[in-house]
């Protein structure tokens, strides 16, 4: 039986997955993703999770990728969209491997580090939730960022776009810790 302790663990076993499919793609095509501006990232975390959906729905999936390759793809488009917002458009489009798994790497603690945050104040709701409301609450965020992208960043009380960001990575490790029935070893 696993507890809040194991919350920790289980998400870097989830996070694992990411980073293997993260660090091979780099190695084919280097950091071509660095094109991507903003508003394309929300779009393709979109595609993947209204895809996501659309299989949860029909209880069917002829391309055949799995949905648990789908929230791979969403943890790691969440975590380039929070690379491209700090570097915003300052730095080279091609990073060496090393300098980008770093920033993966980074961005991976603040999420978690967010997560345990979380985690302590909703009491491992987590656990309870559905796969399918996981898929829902990352394309209800989609939408929040498609409305303050369209309004040029300016909110007046919301979270800025990263914490979004960081969110939907939150809730694709916890589907992949559910889909995958991790347990501590």
């Amino acid at each position: 039986m696993t507890s809040s302790a194991d919350t920790p663990l289980l998400y870097d076993q989830a996070i694992a997955l990411c980073r293997d499919i993260f660090k091979k793609k780099t190695h084919d095509y280097g950091t071509a993703w660095r094109i991507l501006r903003p508003k394309s990232i929300t779009d393709q975390i979109f595609i993947k999770a209204q895809r996501i959906r659309s299989i949860e729905e029909k209880q069917s999936n002829k391309v055949g990728e799995s949905i648990e390759s789908e929230f791979i793809g969403i943890a790691n488009y969440c975590i380039i969209a929070l690379i491209q917002l700090e570097l915003n458009g300052e730095r080279e489009f091609e990073l060496p491997a090393k300098e980008v798994m770093n920033l993966f790497e980074d961005k991976v603690q603040s999420c978690k580090d967010l997560m345990a945050n979380k985690n302590h104040d909703y009491g491992e709701a987590w656990r309870e939730m559905r796969i399918s409301t996981f898929t829902d609450l990352i394309l209800m965020k989609i939408l929040r960022i498609k409305q303050i992208e369209d309004k040029s960043g300016n909110t007046l009380i919301s979270e800025g776009i990263d914490a979004n960001f960081s969110d939907m990575l939150n809730y694709a490790i916890f589907a992949l810790i559910r889909i995958n029935n991790f347990f501590v070893k």
